[in-house]
Order: structure tokens, then sequence, then C-alpha cells
């Protein structure tokens, strides 16, 4: 029970995160589900003691273990910044997907606009006949898993 809530916390605050990516970059990337699992298995007992009571959305757990580096345990101190670039690296990814497949989009699912929250299903749909580009910057962003 200590470890879920503290999942969802973690993918509360985690979701927050910004990072730009380029056009060709193949970062890794981690959902947000992912993320909170592995923060709660590094860093779970450091949450609980150093950052409780703390309302803990808008990147707060991050900036909790941020402020308190000297006295995370040695498994947190080592992940909980890749975690984080992880889920930053996703969300660039999910951001970058739509300006990659953009002249896929326009081709194969012509009836859909920018902002359609339909366009990935769409795409997804005809991914046998999308450009290598986009069907990798689907992957990327996680919306295409293999």
């Amino acid at each position: 029970m200590k470890l879920r809530g503290l999942a969802l916390a973690a993918l509360i605050a985690l979701g927050a995160g910004t990072v730009g990516h380029s056009a060709g970059a193949q970062a890794q990337t981690v959902s947000y589900a992912q993320a909170a699992g592995l923060l709660a298995q590094h860093c779970g007992d450091d949450i609980m003691k150093l950052c409780r009571g703390q309302n803990l959305g808008n990147g707060a757990i991050h900036n909790c273990l941020a402020q308190n580096a000297s006295k995370l345990s040695p498994a947190c101190a080592a992940n909980h910044e890749g975690i984080r670039a992880m889920t930053e690296a996703r969300a660039a990814a999910q951001r970058e997907a739509y300006k990659v497949c953009d002249r896929d989009r326009a081709q194969y699912c012509p009836g859909l606009v920018p902002g359609d929250g339909n366009i990935v299903s769409c795409l997804l749909e005809a991914s046998k006949v999308v450009s290598q580009a986009c069907t990798g910057a689907l992957i990327n962003a996680g919306y295409n898993q293999q």
C-alpha cells in the first residue's frame, strides 16, 4: 500500500517536467508509471522520511530530493536524477512526435487536424505506411510499444 501511494505521488510529481530534444534525438524514455515504480523502488524510504507532509505535485518530489541531496540513501542518490531525465525525455518525445509525424498525418489522416486527439490512433493504424521517422518518433514517445 505504501508503494502504491508513493508511485501515484511520483507519477503526479514527475509529470510536470519538460526538456527540449531535437527531432533526431532518441533519448531513453520511460513512462510515468514506470518512473513512479523506479522512484518508489530506489527512493521510497527517502521520500517518506524527507518529504512527508509536502504537496507532492508539480515537481515537488524532485525538488525535495534535490534539496536533501546530502541526506539521500546511496540508491536514491544514484538514481533519482536519471529517472527524472527519462520522464522528461518521454514528455519531450511525445511533443516532438506530433511535429515529426505532421506530414504523415496530412497524408494518411487527412480529416484530422493538429490538436485532434485521434491523430496518434490514426497513425498507429497506418503504421505500415507511415515514414520511418514518424514510426521512430511514435515508439520513442511510448505510443507504439513493440
